[in-house]
């Protein structure tokens, strides 16, 4: 995590595309021009055509998608370039977010409103699970920048107040708070709480994780599909859980 390069990156991407009375004319969003400068600066390197799809970054030697969600999309992209390049898929998760209405009439602003949902890494994972058959290639490797961000959406719904089905016009970063990484598949064992027993339950782990139960249920869908973690049985009619004999769980670093 290098949070100087992420200020310059930020300051160059806000100074140069965020115009306020401009709604709607941003060509690109702003975290994920904020993050391709900050893994890398050097602007040569970035959208770079490579069989037949356009790379966010290609430094001669790695491949690097931002991806701000919508995996799915990115299927035939790794499917082109795994068998050829190391590629190391970006994923920003917004760690605190606040909220900001735009009327679109008007360009008014409504005041800051901070969301009650902190992110965490485990948020990656139901994209995780649209690529699951691509998770364990040796040339596949993740970053989960965890980011501050102002998220500005428009007052364009359905609802009376006309926030439900609305529109999010940017996000705007404000301070990487941490980087999560994973160079080989072996790292995602990290996800698992130490303070668990050997044996757990879903529920269990969302408790120690701090998530929601369906969010554990993702994750550990995907650490068994890795075979990070195995099945053993069942307490009651949950199943349980456990690490993978291979596997070493890690001290608990997540956020």
């Amino acid at each position: 995590m290098n949070t100087d390069r992420f200020e310059q990156a930020k300051l160059k991407v806000l100074l140069k595309q965020h115009d306020p009375h401009g709604f709607g004319t941003l060509q690109e969003k702003s975290v994920h021009a904020v993050m391709k400068l900050y893994y890398e600066p050097n602007m040569d390197y970035h959208e770079v055509p490579i069989e037949g799809y356009i790379a966010d970054i290609y430094t001669g030697e790695r491949i690097i998608e931002i991806q701000n969600g919508n995996f799915n999309r990115l299927r035939d992209k790794l499917q082109a370039f795994l068998p050829l390049y190391p590629v190391t898929v970006v994923l920003p998760i917004p760690h605190y977010k606040w909220l900001v209405w735009i009327d679109e009439e008007s360009g008014a602003l409504s005041g800051r409103r901070k969301s009650p949902v902190t992110g965490t890494v485990y948020h990656a994972f139901p994209e995780l699970y649209k690529i699951k058959a691509f998770l364990a290639h040796p040339n596949l490797s993740f970053a989960f920048p965890l980011i501050d961000i102002d998220e500005y959406r428009l007052l364009n719904g359905w609802s009376r107040d006309r926030k439900k089905g609305s529109q999010r016009y940017d996000r705007l970063p404000l301070a990487l708070y941490d980087e999560v990484c994973f160079e080989r598949k072996e790292d995602f064992i990290q996800v698992i709480p130490y303070e668990l027993e050997e044996a757990f339950t879903v529920k269990e782990f969302a408790r120690a994780a701090g998530i929601s139960r369906d969010l554990a249920q993702v994750t550990l869908h995907i650490l068994h599909h890795m075979q990070l973690v195995e099945r053993n049985g069942k307490r009651g009619r949950e199943y349980l859980y456990g690490v993978a004999e291979g596997s070493s769980k890690l001290p608990d670093e997540i956020n």
